[in-house]
């Protein structure tokens, strides 16, 4: 056997394993289910695991931005006009929110962790100053208090409203940002102080809300299941509410929004838990994003989160007392705001009733300002990119025994909204990136495995012609020289060459020949000459 032949046969044979082996390994995804298993493993909230630390100390930078409602007719309000507003702002923050008091329950399967909030104003993402900047807006503990008395006999509400007269006190306030934002002492306030000490006699949007924390959770670490990676067990010792009047409704669903369990599906509903909300919420996927290099699926609110009991029956359970609705888009929360009329809605009513849009002059509703959206890494269930954006506005209503409302046209009346973002840092990008490389190569590896077989498949097919083109040569090549021999050897035997010149011993041998019977056997020169 020839040297192509023993290459011809050990790439075939080589090729055939590799296709062999790698459609075997690709058909029981042998590698991508031992890097997910593995993934499964790493992904838990465990006291060794290598997601903890960055759970108790995010590095993304998380910032707050405060957009306020400047009403500009305020007396006109009060006379039935239609409210006209101007937005102010960024009021920019950055946010601090590591977790403290972290410890492990029930063998390492839950974990207990507080989650305070600090901040601290950045006036370079700011467009003004807040200690400088006037607001009015309006006066929510007498919209409040006016609320709370509208249960009450006319008598007492009359008197409380002459109160109100005499001390000066109108519907609407003008204050300063940084105290309508972060607290005042309220005249208001201080007075009913003196009656229930229990009442704070400072009032304000975020008072008490800087280094603080919204209740204590119980997670689950994802040991265990990890789907449940992150998921709420208990917040405040409650693994359902009782604010709302359905089961469905009061129930605490889904992660903080800090993580969600790995291996995410386009298909799948996400669930958030969301404390100033006072409910849960759910995500769905909207498309795909590339963040910093990084595949991420971009889920958010559909628009039946906060859809009427019409379109979605199950929100029903958030009306409060039963059968007391809104419209789509807001979503009354007086039931955990010490009986406030208070309203979340998305900013500027986005996703709202029209009728609370051209309610008030001012709203201009879009998706790319006013969306709330999270961006995962599928493989990992990270957040990559997230803008968490609410709307807190308050009823505006005709009250009986309160003069200062008698030509109120009942409205949903914004105060303020968020915009809480944050995008994963460079560092943590590019460890990301490492990380999906690796997995990636691991996943594929069957598939590297196929493409070598293919690339020695066409090799093999290359040699094979090549093969037998010169074997097609050789055989062209002998029967050519075959025939040339062939041809020449009969010339020879045929054939004499005739020289020109005569030989001597042949002239000789002529001329010593005797003649016989005066015949020749060849003419001589001198006879062909007589002739």
């Amino acid at each position: 056997m020839t040297r192509r032949s023993c290459a011809i046969y050990v790439t075939g044979i080589v090729c055939a394993h590799l296709l062999i082996l790698g459609i075997a390994l690709l058909v029981a995804q042998v590698f991508q289910t031992m890097i997910y298993s593995r993934l499964k493993k790493e992904m838990t909230l465990t006291e060794n695991s290598r997601v903890l630390d960055g759970w108790i100390n995010p590095p993304p930078p998380v910032y707050m931005q405060y957009y306020f409602f400047n009403v500009t007719n305020s007396e006109e309000v009060m006379m039935g006009a239609k409210p006209i507003v101007s937005q102010i702002g960024p009021y920019t923050y950055r946010e601090y929110r590591p977790r403290e008091n972290v410890s492990f329950l029930e063998n390492g399967t839950k974990i207990y962790a507080l989650n305070p909030k600090s901040f601290v104003f950045l006036r370079n993402m700011s467009s003004g100053d807040p200690e400088t900047d006037i607001l009015t807006t309006v006066y929510i503990p007498i919209v409040a208090i006016m609320n709370e008395l509208n249960s009450y006999n006319f008598f007492l509400r009359t008197m409380v409203s002459m109160w109100m007269k005499n001390q000066g006190f109108s519907l609407f306030m003008t204050r300063p940002v940084q105290e309508i934002l972060w607290g005042f002492k309220d005249p208001v306030m201080t007075n009913i102080n003196k009656l229930k000490p229990d009442v704070d006699p400072y009032f304000g949007l975020m008072h008490n809300k800087n280094g603080t924390h919204e209740g204590e959770f119980v997670f689950h670490t994802g040991e265990t299941n990890y789907l449940d990676y992150g998921k709420i067990d208990t917040w405040n010792g409650l693994r359902e509410m009782s604010w709302w009047s359905s089961n469905q409704s009061n129930m605490i669903n889904g992660t903080d929004g800090s993580v969600f369990h790995p291996l995410l599906s386009r298909d799948e509903l996400l669930y958030i838990f969301a404390a100033d909300l006072c409910r849960s919420i759910h995500l769905a996927y909207v498309r795909d994003e590339v963040v910093k290099g990084i595949p991420a699926f971009r889920f958010a609110p559909p628009s039946d989160v906060l859809a009427s009991p019409d379109e979605n029956p199950a929100n029903e359970g958030f009306c409060v007392p039963a059968g007391d609705c809104l419209g789509k888009g807001v979503l009354k929360v007086s039931v955990c705001r010490e009986g406030a009329p208070i309203v979340v809605s998305f900013p500027h009513f986005y996703q709202a009733d029209p009728k609370y849009i051209n309610a008030i002059e001012g709203m201009n509703p879009n998706k790319e300002e006013h969306e709330t959206y999270l961006d995962l890494n599928p493989t990992t269930g990270l957040p990559i990119r997230a803008c968490k954006r609410a709307q807190l506005n308050i009823i505006l209503k005709r009250v009986s025994g309160f003069p200062q409302t008698r030509y109120l046209n009942e409205t949903i009346f914004p105060i303020m909204y968020v915009n809480e973002t944050a995008t994963i840092d460079d560092e943590s990008a590019s460890q990301m990136r490492t990380l999906l490389m690796i997995v990636t190569v691991v996943s594929n590896f069957p598939l590297i495995i196929v493409g070598m077989g293919a690339i020695l498949l066409l090799v093999l097919i290359c040699l094979v012609c090549r093969s037998r083109q010169r074997k097609s040569e050789v055989k062209r090549i002998d029967f050519s020289e075959a025939f040339h021999s062939f041809g020449t050897g009969k010339d020879d035997t045929a054939y004499t060459q005739v020289s020109d010149k005569p030989e001597e011993s042949t002239e000789k041998s002529t001329s010593q020949q005797p003649m016989r019977n005066g015949s020749y056997i060849a003419m001589s020169p001198v006879e062909a000459q007589k002739c």
